[in-house]
């Protein structure tokens, strides 16, 4: 039976070049699996990662370029979303503060936007005005510090930023660290102060990238870039505390990391019982099985992505498919979920998207 609850906008957050103009916007039926035609939503150069406000009036975006107004550092682009056709209209733009940002988030109660600038290895808060634009700046962090490998991680590289279902605290995987800084959020002022503890770690040399949290907010997923392994966490809600359960790879039993290996994206199925992540250059989907006491993580299988570079992928919210982004071949792959076992099946289904690098849901109304 299909109802509205089973349709979907998707945004398709992009590199502009010969194939992307910006952000893109597609139709996709959960009931069916069917992905329609993507279509423009809005030209902005860049928009590599999307965050959808949660009044779905709003959607903002993270630009890689290197200056806003005139002043070095990346922007973060703020866009009314049309609710009958998903097209974007810009409402402003504002700096990150730093260099490179990467990825966008917004609080639970939608008062501010967060942005990690891997190029930086900073963080900055962006408070959101009634109307849903932007205002500068509350607040700024900039991370300090090194790890083990002087190519990768000679300074700190802030990778993503995200919140805890309370929107008490939010969490930063710094590649360059090898830790996933924690902050204490004051979201009516817009400020961040560090946790004590003050982050979680992983194995050096990791290179923590993305970060997942079990919908019973009892675990969280790190997703490790530079050694394609996955580093669970229990999670203390009350403190705001991670700490390190296991480490696996997330390539097969016996497969060491080649050259041009690396991880991407990582995210928890809405029923907790299954944890993907992407392997670019292995191109596959890990798919890993939790232990719903424990919360640790047994590998079940991967699947090829039919495309290159999974950058991200996209896990519709009634837990069905999962759409595979493939930044090197331009192509977002639609495979089913088996609820039971969690491995995923290529329907068959396909669009073109040029450089796709970020997969958003957003409920038709």
């Amino acid at each position: 039976m299909t109802s509205a609850s089973n349709q979907y906008i998707v945004y398709f957050g992009t590199y502009t070049a010969a194939k992307s103009k910006g952000i893109y916007v597609s139709r996709f039926d959960a009931t069916t699996g069917k992905l329609g035609a993507p279509e423009l939503a809005a030209e902005t150069k860049n928009p590599s990662f999307v965050a959808v406000h949660p009044s779905h009036r709003f959607l903002y975006a993270v630009g890689e370029i290197a200056s806003v107004g005139g002043k070095k550092g990346g922007a973060i682009s703020a866009f009314a979303i049309d609710a009958a056709t998903g097209k974007l209209t810009l409402l402003n733009q504002q700096s990150t503060v730093g260099p490179g940002p990467c990825h966008v988030s917004v609080d639970n109660a939608g008062k501010n936007a967060f942005a990690a600038n891997y190029g930086g290895g900073s963080v900055a808060v962006l408070p959101i005005n009634k109307d849903g634009s932007l205002s500068k700046a509350s607040a700024f962090v900039q991370h300090t510090g090194s790890s083990v490998n002087p190519k990768r991680q000679a300074g700190p590289h802030a990778h993503a930023i995200n919140l805890d279902a309370a929107n008490r605290f939010v969490f930063v995987p710094d590649l360059g660290l090898d830790k996933v800084m924690i902050y204490r959020l004051d979201a009516a002022k817009g400020t961040l102060t560090p946790n004590e503890p003050a982050f979680g770690t992983v194995p050096p040399g990791s290179g923590p990238r993305h970060i997942a949290f079990h919908p019973n907010g009892r675990f969280a997923y790190v997703i490790n870039e530079m050694l394609c392994t996955m580093t669970t966490f229990s999670y203390d809600a009350t403190r705001g505390e991670l700490k390190e359960l296991q480490t696996l790879s997330t390539l097969p039993a016996g497969e060491s990391v080649q050259p041009g290996y690396s991880t991407a994206e990582v995210l928890a199925h809405p029923s907790g019982k299954f944890v993907y992540g992407s392997n670019r250059g292995h191109d596959t989907i890990a798919i890993f099985a939790v232990d719903q006491q424990t919360g640790k993580l047994t590998p079940v299988g991967h699947e090829s992505t039919q495309g290159k570079a999974p950058r991200c992928f996209g896990i519709d919210p009634t837990g069905a498919y999962l759409l595979a982004a493939n930044q090197n071949t331009d192509n977002v792959v639609v495979f089913r979920i088996d609820q039971k076992s969690g491995k995923l099946t290529a329907t068959g289904q396909s669009i073109e998207v040029g450089a796709p690098v970020c997969v958003m849901f957003m409920p038709v109304k």
